[in-house]
């Protein structure tokens, strides 16, 4: 998504007002035989702006560091560009950890279009890659914007209302378009990474495929991002800057790349001492992504997530991260439309499993204190009752509200290209006579409190004329956020 420029606060104010306003005007303007399900939505959108504005900011901008990395994503129709290429349908669905040739792009891509799941992949051919780039150049509707999950969290959270520094690397034409409120910290690079962003909607068909939900895939062929290229420069420029929030992400694109022996266990080991090193006062967030790479998790497993006290995912990170803490193996493809009760099931098993190793370790390491789990129907968020975190309640709503507004592109929330997709009640646990809680339009954030922390979960008033899907994950993450340092 394209960054954002001028005052975050008010167009967080606008796009608030004109959600209200659509939901007027849907109900004057309503036919008499339009079903009741339309009042509903009406009525959840309502509640669910209410609650976001419960809480603002204070009068001083937060000031929040995020790092590392940046690209050039260019966005096209996953299917239109493969047709483009002149890459058929593949009879053989499979997953791989990384791409070698075009047979291996059209197993991999089917893998994961038919469930509809989102997925990242290192293409190990530079021939083929730039062959993908340069046909999605001659694609009349390709679109061009910063990537990756740092600058684009950067830029939600500028919009809202923080201060940022970037830890990122850019050319000088990208970084003049950066927010006013993003400070960069790296170098200046004259040709960026660029990840190709193959998007496709709900119902989508390649050969004897469909699309069960909205989704991307992504490859990329990066030279600067798996060797955190900014991190000196962040380092350095973060003595002076004083963070409320620390946050980290992108390091996926150390997944299945050809380090040296030692070179990754090197970086990685030089980013946890900088999450080491940080004020307790300090929150220190860490965006989880597509990993399959096991040797790199372990490595964070082991050298960053003890540093976080707060963790961001999807629902298919989630199960993933959950394997490897139980000893399994990595969890490549996820239902990408759990239950409610299933995910929450999972979350707790994941605070759980954290702290545990906490509480074992030796070394200096935080409590997780915030898990919060983005999917498709639902916002779902773990805090640990008196940690520094705040306004749960609000930040899930927004967090909801987000996930619409970035998916159709458009600060403002129109009901008419908005769906629930969450049941009208949701079990809080797959255990046998397990609280139900019920969907209530007009309180649709559902709270209640277990052991040592608050769970709360929202609807997602999902888009129904995506816009786009890349980056919907950072900017859910990065304004659920917002409201909590």
């Amino acid at each position: 998504m394209a960054m954002e420029q001028g005052s975050g606060f008010s167009l967080m104010k606008y796009g608030t007002a004109a959600s209200l306003a659509m939901v007027l005007l849907a109900y004057w303007f309503r036919s008499p035989g339009q079903s009741g399900l339309d009042d509903r939505l009406d009525t959840v959108l309502s509640s669910l702006l209410r609650a976001e504005s419960k809480v603002g900011m204070n009068n001083a901008r937060p000031r929040v560091a995020i790092g590392l990395g940046g690209c050039v994503d260019v966005i096209v129709d996953g299917v239109t560009l493969l047709n483009k290429i002149g890459l058929p349908p593949t009879g053989q669905p499979l997953h791989h950890d990384y791409i070698e040739n075009a047979d291996q792009l059209a197993q991999s891509f089917a893998y994961f279009f038919a469930p509809g799941a989102a997925s990242e992949r290192f293409v190990i051919n530079d021939t083929l890659f730039s062959q993908l780039v340069e046909a999605s150049r001659e694609l009349p509707d390709n679109r061009w914007a910063i990537g990756g999950n740092a600058p684009v969290m950067a830029g939600r959270m500028a919009t809202e209302g923080c201060d940022v520094l970037l830890g990122g690397s850019f050319s000088p034409d990208f970084a003049d378009i950066l927010s006013q409120h993003i400070t960069v910290a790296g170098n200046v690079v004259e040709e960026p990474d660029i990840h190709l962003i193959l998007e496709y909607p709900s119902g989508a068909t390649w050969g004897q495929y469909t699309a069960r939900r909205a989704n991307r895939y992504i490859v990329h062929s990066d030279d600067h991002n798996p060797y955190l290229a900014s991190l000196q420069d962040f380092e350095v420029k973060l003595q002076d800057f004083h963070p409320d929030l620390l946050v980290v992400g992108g390091l996926q694109m150390m997944d299945s790349f050809p380090f040296q022996q030692g070179e990754r266990e090197a970086l990685l080991s030089r980013l946890g001492s900088l999450l080491s090193s940080s004020s307790p006062r300090t929150g220190v967030h860490f965006e989880m992504a597509s990993f399959v790479d096991e040797g790199l998790m372990g490595d964070l497993l082991h050298l960053v997530l003890p540093h976080a006290d707060s963790l961001g995912m999807n629902e298919q990170e989630l199960p993933n991260l959950l394997s490897l803490l139980r000893g399994s193996n990595i969890t490549v493809l996820s239902d990408p439309n759990p239950r409610v009760a299933t995910v929450l099931d999972q979350m707790r098993a994941l605070y759980r499993l954290v702290n545990q190793r906490y509480r074992d370790a030796n070394e200096d390491s935080r409590p997780l204190t915030r898990l919060h789990v983005h999917t498709l129907a639902f916002q779902a968020m773990i805090v640990t009752r008196g940690s520094q975190w705040k306004n749960t309640m609000s930040a899930v709503a927004k967090a909801s509200l987000t996930a619409n507004r970035h998916v159709c592109g458009s600060p403002d929330i129109d009901p008419s290209k908005a769906r629930l997709i969450m049941d009208e009640s949701f079990s809080v646990s797959s255990k046998e006579g397990s609280q139900r809680i019920p969907l209530e339009e007009t309180r649709p954030v559902s709270c209640w409190h277990e052991e040592d922390y608050e769970i709360c979960v929202a609807p997602v008033l999902v888009c129904t004329e995506v816009y786009q899907t890349a980056g919907g994950g950072d900017n859910i993450s990065a304004a659920g956020l917002v409201l909590q340092i």
